[in-house]
């Protein structure tokens, strides 16, 4: 099926100014186990940073585009989530003007035509991962054994947003220098005055907490324990650090010797089924 552009778009907009202080951004991306809920808390409690924001779990990136640092080291071991933030930091009026197409051609064709596709371009492959996260069910990531997208299609329409402020978004990551990598990379780069912000895949010892049915592909418990002991290793060089992770005994025992461990919640409306959704508690670790 062959679908046609019949919008001509030039986004104009200027650059924010780099020495003006800005409010947080909204993430553009909607993300499982996002840290929206608790950005401006972990804002408020990391305070000022003197040296490098280190994020190997990047996700949304909502407590990064909440500190605003100006220095950052950003990672995730998911290529096309990486690929989209280098868009946007490299060549962001590109990917706005193949989402304002997609805005005019959205409809239940065209996203599974979309899903299908394996652009050539950064630009491109960046609106098209944009597009389908912002109009698949429920902005879930999840792909097969052949590592392709197979969500379907979800009941919102919008693929650019009121919050899209697309131009301060590639300001800010110019700042930032972006790395598809294991984690356990970017935590061992960490060093004195440098802050460490890991949201690691919520698995846990013995597989009984409701993010496991998705995650435990993706990081075991080996998982888990290499990453506690990287971030050991980054304390003890000086570096600050700040996790969350699910609460369950196993990760309270896994982190309690040598960080400090405390109890707070979220509301999740990701799951679907209702008995899934609602309060969760979960783990704020920090060293």
């Amino acid at each position: 099926m062959k679908f046609v552009n019949r919008l001509n778009v030039d986004n104009t907009s200027e650059e924010a100014s780099s020495h003006v202080p800005f409010p947080a951004l909204s993430p553009f991306l909607k993300w499982a186990g996002g840290k929206r809920w608790i950005a401006r808390r972990l804002k408020d409690q990391i305070g000022r940073i003197s040296g490098v924001y280190i994020e190997p779990f990047l996700g949304s990136a909502a407590v990064y585009f909440s500190i605003l640092p100006e220095r950052a080291l950003l990672s995730d071991c998911n290529f096309e989530l990486i690929n989209a933030y280098r868009a946007l930091q490299s060549q962001h009026k590109a990917v706005v003007r193949h989402l304002t197409s997609y805005q005019l051609l959205h409809s239940a064709d065209f996203y599974y035509h979309m899903r299908d596709q394996r652009p050539q371009t950064l630009a491109k492959q960046a609106a098209r991962f944009i597009y389908l996260n912002r109009t698949c069910w429920n902005g879930l990531y999840r792909v097969n054994t052949r590592g392709d997208f197979n969500v379907p299609i979800g009941t919102k329409a919008s693929v650019l947003l009121a919050s899209d402020n697309f131009p301060r978004m590639h300001a800010t990551l110019k700042k930032a220098r972006l790395a598809y990598s294991d984690f356990e990379k970017s935590v061992d780069a960490a060093g004195a005055g440098d802050v460490l912000f890991c949201d690691p895949p919520y698995t846990v010892r013995h597989k009984f907490n409701g993010f496991v049915k998705y995650n435990e592909n993706l990081f075991s418990w080996s998982d888990q324990v290499r990453l506690r002991d990287s971030l050991v290793r980054a304390k003890d060089r000086g570096a600050r650090i700040f996790v969350t992770n699910a609460d369950h005994e196993s990760i309270h025992e896994l982190y309690e010797r040598d960080f400090a461990v405390e109890c707070t919640s979220r509301f999740s409306p990701i799951g679907g089924l209702n008995a899934i959704r609602g309060k969760f508690s979960e783990l704020l670790i920090i060293g």
